[in-house]
C-alpha cells in the first residue's frame, strides 16, 4: 500500500502537511490520508493517481461499458478561417449558404443557444477548397471531419473550458466543430438523447471524467473526444431512461425560458422588464427547480453506478475543488469559455428592445397581449430563422421606414420619439432623456450585446456628423446598394436645405442680429458645414457601395468607417478596410465590387475564391507534379 495526502482544499498547504504528519506519528487517523495499492490505478485509462476515490469508483471503468459502445462520439469542422466562414445568425438574411454551427461556448448544461452559422454552400465546397489551398494540397478531411453526421440531432459540448463538462442539446440541422464535438445515438431517438444528456451531465459521470484528466490547472481542462468515448456509463432500463429524459427535457425548457430575455437568442420573447407579463418567468424559482432537477439526476446516476455515500462525498469534494480552481483561473487569466455575457441593465434592455420595435425587428404586441406567445419548440427541432419575439413576416411594423431612422427632433422618422411611442404603447413609463441615452450610451451597449464568439456584429449603425449633432441610424438587415442614396436624398439634403435657409435668414439680418442671434448664427453655420461634409462623404461612397449580407456586418460596414463616431468600432472598421484594400478578404463580395481585376486574377489559382464568386471557370488546375523515379538510374553503356 502507498500513502497519499490530499490537500487541495487547504489554504496553507505547508501547515496542513505538518499537521497530518504529526497526527500520523501519534497513530491518529486523518481524512486527508489515503492508502491505496498502486495496482488499483490500472483500472482507470491512463493510470492517473486517483487515490482519493474508492475501488468501486475506479472499477467503474471495468464494470460498465464505455460511452463509445452505444454512442458515436466524434469531432467536426475546423474552418482555418473563422472570420471568413462563420457569422452570427442575425448577420445573414435569407441565404441558403449558411447553417447553424455548434462551436463550444460558455458553460451551459442541457441547453445552449447556438448563435453561429457556418458557410456550407454546395456541401462545403468553398471551405474544402480553401483548406486544400491553405495546405498546398492534400485532402480537406484533415480539418473537416464526420461530414456524414452533419445535420443530425445530437449532443455537443465545449471541448476546452475553464468550467466543467457541459453536455447540451444540438438541434437537427446543425454542423458541429472541432471545438464543439458531438455525440449521436442510433436512430436519433430524442428520448434516448435526452437521457444520455442527463447522465453525462451528472456528478457521477463528471467524477469519472475528472479522474482521467487529473488536471491541477483548471485553465488547461480539455474534454477531448477520446476522453468522453472511454468514460463508462451504466446501461439504462426503460424506466431509468424515461425518468432521465423527462428531467432533461424539463431542464432544457427552464433554461430556454431564462434565455427568452436575451435579444440575440433564438428564444427571445421580450426584455426582462416586460417578460414577467407573460407569466412563467421567475428566475429565482427557475434556478431552484433546476438545482432540484440536477440533484435528482445525480441521485439516479449514483445509484446506477453503485456509488456509496463516501463516494458521493468524494464527488462533492472534487466539485468544490474544481469550482475553486476554475474561479481562480478566471480571476487570474482570460477564460477559455466564449460568450460569457455580462448582465444587462433592465432599462438598457428595455430601451434596446424599443429601438428594435421602432425598426420593425421586434413585435410589441407580445407585450400588450395582442399576439399570443408561440408554442415552445421541442429540444431537437431545427433552429428557427427568427426568434418568437421578432415581428413575423408580413405583419404590420410599428413604424414604416426605408431602413433608416434619424436623431432629429420633429422629423417623422425621429428615433428617440419613436422609442417613447413604443414604451407608451406597451404602458411603460418613458425614461427621462431617452435622446441623451441614444446619443451617448446606446451604441456602446449595443456593440457589446451583439458581439459573440469574437465576432462584432451590431445591426443598428449610427452614421453621424463630426460632432454627433446629427445621426442617421441605419438598420443593417435592410441594407441595400440604395441605402446611402436614400440617406442623402430623404434625410441629409432636406435637413441641409432647412439649415441653409435658417442661416440665410440670420445672415440677412446683418447688424440687426442680437447676441442670441449671433450665437445661433455661428452654431448653424458650423452645423451646415458638418451636414455638407456628411453629404459629400456619402456621395463619395454611394456609387461603388454594394453591400452583401453574406459578407457579414464588419465587412459591410468597413467602407463607412469615417462616419462612425464610436472610436473603438471606428478603429475596427478602419483596420478592416485597410485589409480589404490590401487583399486579405478577397473572398468578400465587397472586394469584388471594388477590386474586380485583382480578385479575378486570384481566382485563377485559388479555387475557394473562384467558388465564392461563382467564377469556377477561371480556376486553372495546377499541373500534376511528375513522380520521382524509384531505384538507381541505369548507367550509360
Amino acid at each position: 500500500m502507498t500513502a497519499f495526502l490530499r490537500l487541495l482544499a487547504e489554504d496553507d498547504k505547508a501547515a496542513a502537511l505538518q499537521q497530518v504528519c504529526a497526527r500520523l506519528r501519534r497513530g491518529e487517523t486523518d481524512a486527508r490520508l489515503f492508502e491505496v495499492a498502486p495496482e488499483a490505478f490500472d483500472a482507470v485509462p491512463g493510470k492517473p493517481f486517483a487515490y482519493w476515490v474508492s475501488d468501486a469508483v475506479r472499477n467503474s471503468f471495468m464494470k460498465f461499458p464505455a460511452v463509445e459502445k452505444n454512442t458515436l462520439v466524434t469531432s467536426g469542422t475546423g474552418t482555418l478561417d473563422d472570420f471568413r466562414f462563420l457569422r452570427c445568425w442575425w448577420e445573414i438574411k435569407g441565404s441558403e449558404r449558411w447553417f447553424p454551427f455548434a462551436k463550444g461556448g460558455a458553460f451551459s448544461p442541457t441547453y445552449y443557444d447556438h448563435h453561429l452559422l457556418v458557410n456550407w454552400t454546395v456541401d462545403g465546397s468553398e471551405m474544402k477548397a480553401w483548406i486544400i489551398f491553405r495546405y498546398g494540397g492534400g485532402h480537406w478531411a484533415r480539418n473537416i471531419r464526420s461530414t456524414e453526421h452533419y445535420f443530425r440531432p445530437g449532443l455537443t459540448w465545449p471541448r476546452r473550458t475553464t468550467s466543467g463538462l457541459s453536455m447540451r442539446v444540438m438541434p437537427a440541422g446543425c454542423i458541429f466543430a472541432d471545438k464543439g464535438p458531438a455525440a449521436f445515438v442510433a436512430g436519433d431517438d430524442p428520448g434516448e438523447l435526452l437521457a444520455l444528456c442527463a447522465l453525462l451531465n451528472s456528478s457521477a459521470f463528471g467524477l469519472l471524467v475528472s479522474l482521467q484528466t487529473a488536471a491541477a490547472d483548471a485553465a488547461a481542462r480539455s474534454y477531448e473526444v477520446g476522453l468522453i468515448q472511454q468514460t463508462p456509463v451504466p446501461n439504462l432500463t426503460a424506466e431509468n431512461q424515461t425518468r432521465l429524459a423527462t428531467l432533461a427535457r424539463r431542464a432544457w425548457s427552464l433554461k430556454r425560458t431564462l434565455d427568452t430575455i436575451e435579444e440575440t437568442s433564438h428564444a427571445f420573447l421580450l426584455p426582462a422588464a416586460l417578460r414577467a407579463r407573460l407569466g412563467d418567468f421567475n428566475p429565482p424559482a427557475i434556478e431552484a427547480e433546476l438545482a432540484h432537477i440536477q440533484a435528482e439526476i445525480d441521485a439516479i446516476a449514483f445509484d446506477l453506478y453503485g456509488f456509496s455515500e463516501s463516494d458521493r462525498a468524494a464527488v462533492l469534494a472534487a466539485q468544490g475543488a474544481a469550482a475553486e480552481e476554475a474561479g481562480q483561473a478566471e480571476a487570474d487569466d482570460e477564460p477559455d469559455d466564449e460568450d460569457i455575457a455580462a448582465p444587462i441593465d433592465l432599462s438598457d434592455g428595455l430601451l434596446s428592445w424599443a429601438v428594435g420595435v421602432a425598426f420593425g425587428r421586434f413585435d410589441w404586441r407580445l407585450a400588450t397581449g395582442e399576439r399570443e406567445v408561440p408554442p415552445e419548440p421541442e429540444p431537437f427541432d431545427p433552429l428557427p430563422a427568427k426568434s418568437p419575439g421578432m415581428l413575423p413576416d408580413g405583419a404590420e411594423p410599428f413604424h414604416a421606414h426605408a431602413g433608416i431612422l434619424v436623431d432629429d427632433p420633429g422629423h417623422p422618422h425621429d428615433l428617440p420619439r419613436l422609442i417613447e411611442e413604443v414604451l407608451t404603447r406597451v404602458d411603460v413609463a418613458v425614461p427621462d432623456e431617452a435622446r441623451r441615452w441614444l446619443r451617448r450610451d446606446f451604441f456602446a451597449f449595443h456593440l457589446r450585446q451583439y458581439s459573440k464568439s469574437r465576432r462584432k456584429a451590431p445591426i443598428y449603425w449610427p452614421l453621424a456628423t463630426a460632432s454627433g449633432s446629427y445621426t442617421l441610424w441605419v438598420y443593417y438587415p435592410s441594407l441595400t446598394s440604395q441605402t446611402l442614396y436614400t440617406a442623402i436624398n430623404d434625410f441629409v439634403e432636406p435637413k441641409l436645405k432647412q439649415v441653409s435657409s435658417e442661416v440665410a435668414a440670420l445672415r440677412s439680418k446683418g447688424a440687426a442680429r442680437t447676441r442670441d442671434d449671433e450665437k445661433q448664427f455661428e452654431a448653424l453655420q458650423a452645423f451646415e458645414l458638418e451636414l455638407i461634409e456628411l453629404r459629400d462623404t456619402l456621395l463619395e461612397i454611394a456609387p461603388t457601395y454594394k453591400p452583401h449580407h453574406d459578407d457579414g456586418v464588419q465587412i459591410s460596414a468597413a467602407p463607412l468607417w469615417p462616419l462612425f463616431r464610436h472610436k473603438p468600432w471606428q478603429k475596427v472598421l478602419k483596420e478592416t478596410w485597410k485589409k480589404l484594400e490590401k487583399g486579405d478578404y478577397d473572398w468578400a463580395h465587397l472586394a469584388m465590387n471594388y477590386w474586380p481585376e485583382r480578385v479575378h486574377e486570384k481566382c485563377k489559382t485559388d479555387k475557394s475564391l473562384a467558388i465564392a464568386h461563382g467564377l469556377e471557370h477561371l480556376y486553372i488546375e495546377p499541373a500534376a507534379k511528375p513522380k520521382k523515379a524509384r531505384g538507381r538510374k541505369a548507367k550509360d553503356d
